[in-house]
């Protein structure tokens, strides 16, 4: 092989290297293409020309060592920038020929092996290198979806597109590009159903110094070549490639390459529009990129389309929106064609609704169905929506940017009308037309049904009136001819005031807004009639408004209120009270409101009772009278419930408690004592009466010396109500009674307490008992009065059980003496509870003791004792301890020990620890240190030396005391101090 350095060529005679693999070089054409180092080897594929292995092991060796030469080439002869630059690959004479010779051993092994696809990429790869340049090697962080939806595929293949550096240059190296594209035309000739290859040869249209010859209507025909030779399945993969490199060419070839996409996959419209409103190489195309999301926002509403970004169909109208307020003038009508539109548009509807009327039957009024609906149905069975010139982008047709707002946005999005009304009116203010879009925001004003609609279409309006009025400002300023300047000032002036009546409306015009959303708002409705002030005229009428308006079954809280303040406004002389009342005309307003048939019975009394207190406030006492006696009014039918709602409020307004009330009060104060108890009497008739009537109403009979129609007047209080209502009555009723007769009635209170407590529950009988046996005490017999305190005990409730028996304990010994309570204490330790037992056996304890009866006291200790665990009720045992060093023997000390100890072992659980610990931690007891100097009790001392195993001291009488160490304990013993030096210290062991 001859050496492969050489000078270096001039700029000029590069061209001359070309080309190097057309026609495909042979030994013939190129005597060095074979050295003779190279004859073993086609001698060797000479004899195995069908083995594949054997070209393939040839043509690895061959590239080995191209690839060892050129690295040690490129360290010892550095080739110069400028040449790199535009060879590229082809910089050096050994490449050259490597080129040649790899170019050859492939088409010989094609030769042989036309169809194989191993060796068809590996040569296509090969001549790819030598042309396009080294392939930069991308680091991919996990795997690709198989099978990914079109806009993740663009965007993967986006991020996959490959990187070369220093190519042959396009205009020096231009037979080598065409013998490249020749090079995949063969192998797709051969194999033209492989991707592979297809996909490999479009990455050639991708370079970015591809030559245009190649990188326009040859690539653009190749990739149609592509889509037609593959089956359809693999469709997919070519447009990934189609659709990124027409978007990289911009222009009209991206608008005809996606137009014949989204025919069949819809789901890039949204990055289709995105590109005409951004192309790369051509101006923008906002017409046909409003036009194509309109119909994405009108299928999305009607569930057709689900847009790829996961925009919702309101969000889609908003990007179109957003396209009109940035294109006005190349998307929608001027004012004139718009009005035209309209026009056109309304006629239309009008001729649709009189075809609607015209094919409705005759006779039952059914719809005749028309011969065809004006859209077609697919071959799936689907409806389709009928053309619409608004939705073709290829039409010309400027939009009808208030027809769609109108139909397509407020109609539907109801919720979003700020918005749209704001989108609407930036419509016009972009084109110029300001009064247009003046009255766009005066009727958004005028029809949105929420107070956030309207803070945006008013703040909108406000800053629009604001940047208008500066501008004129500055215009004012720069402004040379008088004239000119007269007229922008009178306009100037003319803006100021409607921004300033603008500011002076917006009370009003957010109470408009609340009104339209609840027309039924009584609230509302009374801000209104405030924010007139003392406008009277306005007033009167905000009020009639109100009242024609509210559907009383449907008005919210207060209703009477209007006819109430309505009326107020005619009594007080209007709001400033200049003017003279009119009582007439609120009396008028009154016996109106007294005929609605308000949602509730009280709001109608309410309406009579304001009207009776207006005649008071007048001194018209017998109209107020007249009033009440209207509104009381019964009728033949009393059996009606007050709580039927089908009835109107005046069917059921007798029933009313709160009317009668208002009328009760009325004759208490003006009336006689007869006719006030006769509306007492109506009320006790109607069934109506609550407590506090009852009660009131003796309370008058005893007031005016009526003492028994009183005392009747409770009698039919308990007769009506049950307990515990009737509780508070008997109460009472016994309470005044008591008083009244002391002991003079004595049977019939008897009889009168016995009736009280036959069906008095047991939580409400305890103060009945004491009232009942107080009674006895004060005017019957002691021996009464202790039954009855032993009926307490055992028909009141649990909890106050032990009350009543320390109650019952007390009168006993005063009046019969401490031995007489002995029975009373053991049928309390029956029927107590365990925690209030261990309290009363203290108790009886200390009674016995008095009575000098210590065994009966010890019993009762230790009968106490299994009720009180040592940790939780000290106090107990420190009781008894005092007792048996105070009154016992060695023995009773002992027992009472073992008693303990087996108490202390029966409630030893974790739950009884845990109260013990809190029991502790309450009292802010402290466990005093086994070596501390304070002194202990005598209990607590005793346990200490038991623990300690230590022999205990003899026993040692209560009258005998140690002294000198005689009769001393242990020495152990004696070590800790003791506060009590009569205590008996006995040890675990004696007690076996």
């Amino acid at each position: 092989m001859p050496s492969v350095a050489a000078k270096r060529p001039s700029l000029e005679e590069l061209s001359s290297y070309f080309p190097l693999t057309f026609p495909i070089p042979n030994p013939t054409t190129h005597p060095d293409l074979i050295t003779t180092n190279d004859l073993h080897r086609e001698e060797d594929l000479l004899r195995n020309a069908q083995s594949f292995r054997a070209w393939w092991t040839a043509i690895n060796t061959m590239r080995e060592n191209y690839i060892i030469q050129a690295k040690k080439e490129a360290s010892t002869t550095p080739v110069p920038e400028d040449l790199q630059a535009v060879l590229g690959p082809l910089a050096t004479l050994l490449s050259r020929i490597s080129l040649q010779r790899l170019t050859y051993i492939y088409e010989a092994a094609l030769v042989q092996f036309p169809n194989s696809f191993k060796l068809w990429k590996s040569y296509l790869n090969m001549r790819m290198s030598f042309v396009l340049g080294k392939k930069s090697e991308k680091k991919r962080a996990g795997g690709k979806k198989k099978l990914p939806e079109m806009k993740e595929a663009l965007e993967e293949a986006l991020e996959d597109l490959e990187e070369w550096e220093a190519p042959l240059d396009p205009i020096v190296g231009w037979e080598e590009w065409r013998s490249l594209i020749a090079t995949f035309e063969r192998a797709l000739m051969w194999l033209p159903k492989l991707p592979r290859l297809w996909l490999m040869y479009l990455s050639v249209f991708f370079h970015p110094r591809c030559p245009s010859i190649l990188s326009f209507t040859h690539a653009r025909r190749t990739f149609d070549r592509g889509l037609r030779t593959l089956p359809p399945s693999l469709h997919a993969r070519i447009w990934t490639q189609y659709l990124l490199w027409a978007e990289k060419k911009g222009g009209e070839t991206v608008v005809a390459v996606y137009r014949r996409y989204l025919r069949v996959d819809p789901s890039l419209t949204e990055r289709f529009t995105n590109l005409l409103l951004n192309p790369t190489n051509s101006v923008p195309r906002p017409l046909e990129a409003a036009k194509l999301t309109l119909s994405l926002a009108r299928k999305a509403a009607r569930g057709e389309y689900v847009s790829p970004e996961g925009k919702s169909p309101y969000q889609l109208l908003e990007d179109w929106i957003d396209i009109v307020e940035k294109f006005p003038e190349e998307v929608g009508l001027d004012v004139d064609d718009t009005d035209a539109s309209n026009d056109a548009i309304a006629k239309e509807d009008a001729e649709k609704e009189s075809a609607k009327e015209a094919i409705k039957a005759g006779g039952d009024g059914q719809l005749i169905k028309a011969a065809g609906p004006p859209g077609s149905v697919t071959a799936d069975g689907i409806k389709s929506e009928p053309y619409s010139e608004d939705e073709d982008p290829t039409s010309p047709k400027k939009l009808n940017i208030e027809n769609i707002v109108q139909k397509d946005g407020l109609a539907v999005y109801k919720d979003q009308a700020g918005r749209l009304w704001t989108g609407l009116a930036t419509y016009w203010i972009k084109r110029g037309d300001f009064d247009r879009a003046k009255e766009v925001f005066e009727q958004g004003l005028r029809s949105v049904l929420t107070l956030r609609d309207f803070t945006q279409i008013f703040d909108t309006y406000v800053e629009f009136l604001e940047s208008l009025i500066s501008a004129m400002m500055e215009a004012l300023e720069n402004e040379d001819d008088e004239e000119d300047a007269a007229e922008t000032e009178t306009a100037l002036d003319q803006r100021m005031k409607e921004l300033e009546d603008l500011t002076d409306r917006r009370p009003f015009l957010s109470n408009d807004v609340m009104l339209r959303r609840n027309p039924n708002d009584v609230q509302e409705w009374e801000k209104r009639v405030a924010l007139w002030g003392e406008d009277d005229d306005q007033v009167i009428k905000t009020y009639t408004k109100a009242l024609e308006t509210i559907n009383p079954r449907k008005a919210t809280a207060n209703f009477h209120r209007l006819y109430v303040n309505f009326a107020k406004f005619y009594e007080e002389g209007g709001v400033s009270g200049q003017a003279d009342p009119d009582l007439i005309s609120a009396r008028k307003i009154l016996e109106k409101g007294t005929k609605v048939n308000f949602k509730g019975v009280d709001e109608l009394a309410e309406v009579w009772c304001e009207w009776a207190e207006m005649e008071l406030r007048h001194e018209n006492y017998d109209e107020a009278i007249r009033v009440m006696q209207r509104a009381t009014a019964i009728p033949k039918n009393t059996k009606i419930s007050y709580h039927d709602h089908t009835l109107s409020a005046q069917a059921r307004l007798f029933k009313s408690l709160k009317l009668w009330s208002f009328y009760v009060d009325l004759e208490e104060s003006i009336g006689t004592v007869q006719s006030t108890k006769a509306v007492y009497d109506k009320i006790l008739e109607l069934r109506i009466a609550n407590a506090q009537i009852i009660v009131n109403y003796a309370s008058f009979l005893e007031e005016h010396e009526y003492f028994e129609d009183s005392f009747k007047v409770y009698e039919r209080g308990v007769e009506l109500f049950t307990f515990p209502v009737s509780f508070e009555i008997w109460n009472i009723y016994l309470s005044k009674f008591v008083k009244r007769y002391g002991g003079s009635k004595l049977e019939r209170a008897r009889d009168l307490f016995e009736q009280a407590l036959e069906k008095c529950p047991p939580k409400s009988c305890k103060p009945l008992f004491l009232m009942y046996a107080q009674l006895e005490e004060d005017f019957g017999l002691a021996k009464r009065s202790m039954a009855i305190y032993e009926r307490a005990t055992q028909a009141v409730a649990d909890e106050d059980k032990f009350e009543m028996f320390s109650i019952y304990i007390a009168k006993a010994t005063a009046n019969f003496g401490l031995p007489a309570t002995r029975p009373i204490y053991e049928k309390a330790l029956e029927v107590l509870p365990d925690r209030q037992t261990a309290e009363m056996c203290l108790r009886f304890a200390a009674l016995e003791r008095k009575l000098g009866e210590i065994d009966r006291a010890r019993a009762i200790y230790a009968h106490a004792s299994q009720f009180c665990d040592p940790r939780v009720n000290p106090q107990f045992w420190s009781e008894w301890n005092q007792f048996e060093i105070e009154t016992g023997s060695e023995d009773t000390f002992r027992e009472m020990l073992r008693i303990k100890r087996s108490v202390q072992a029966q409630f030893n659980t974790e739950a009884s620890y845990l109260a013990a610990q809190t029991i502790s931690a309450r009292q802010g007891a402290k466990k005093p240190d086994e070596g501390s100097a304070e002194p202990q009790d005598a209990m607590a001392a005793a346990e200490q030396q038991a623990r300690k195993g230590a022999s205990g001291p003899a026993f040692v009488p209560s009258s005998k005391k140690v002294v000198d160490g005689q009769n001393a304990p242990s020495e152990t013993a004696s070590s800790a101090p003791v506060a009590n030096t009569d205590e008996i210290q006995i040890s675990d062991d004696e007690d076996m």
